[in-house]
C-alpha cells in the first residue's frame, strides 16, 4: 500500500476508561494526533474545546451514550468501539443517536481501515461498509436472525440498500 492514510494528520479524540486500549488505539493511529480521555468529564472538556475529524467512545464506564449525543451536537463524526456493551440493542441506540459506526473492541487491529472508510465517506455514516465487513461476525456474536428479530434493523437495511441504489 504506497498511498498515503486518509488519516494522516487527522485529529481524533478516543475515550475509553482502559488506559491499554487507548495506547493499542495510538499505536494504530500513529499518522494522527490522538487526544485521549479516561472519563466522561475530562472527554466532555475535549469535546467542548477542540476540533475533531472523528471522535472514537467506548459506551461503559464513560457514559460514551451521553458523550456521542455531545459529539454528534457538534457536527463530529462518531465511532462507538465496545466490548462489554455488543449488543443489538447498543448498535441500535448508537445509529438512532447518530454514530457513523460501531466496531467490537475485537477488531481492534483493524481500527484504521474502518476509519479510512469514515474519512473518506466524508463524515457520513458508513453502516453499509461495517455491515459488510462484520456481518458474519455480529451474526456469529447476535444470532443468525438478530436483524430480523428486530423491526428497526429490517428498516434500516432496507434504507441503506435505498441510499446505495440512489447514490446518496
Amino acid at each position: 500500500m504506497s498511498s498515503e492514510s486518509p488519516l494522516k494528520e487527522k485529529v481524533i479524540l478516543v475515550v475509553d476508561d482502559e488506559p491499554d486500549v487507548l495506547d493499542t488505539i495510538e499505536e494504530e493511529l500513529d499518522m494522527c494526533l490522538v487526544h485521549k480521555a479516561t472519563d466522561y468529564d475530562t472527554a466532555l472538556q475535549y469535546l467542548l474545546s477542540y476540533t475533531y475529524d472523528i471522535v472514537i467512545l467506548d459506551i461503559m464506564g464513560v457514559n460514551g451514550f451521553e458523550l456521542l449525543k455531545n459529539s454528534v451536537s457538534r457536527g463530529f463524526p462518531t465511532v462507538m468501539l465496545t466490548a462489554h456493551a455488543l449488543s443489538p440493542e447498543s448498535l441500535k441506540k448508537s445509529i438512532k443517536l447518530g454514530a457513523v459506526s460501531f466496531l467490537p473492541k475485537e477488531a481492534i487491529s483493524e481500527l484504521r481501515t474502518y476509519l479510512e472508510d469514515v474519512v473518506l465517506g466524508e463524515g457520513k455514516p458508513v453502516w453499509q461498509k461495517l455491515f459488510d465487513k462484520l456481518g458474519d461476525y455480529f451474526n456469529k456474536r447476535f444470532g443468525p436472525d438478530w436483524k430480523e428479530k428486530d423491526r428497526f434493523f429490517k428498516e434500516f437495511e432496507e434504507e441503506m440498500k435505498k441510499d446505495l441504489e440512489s447514490g446518496s
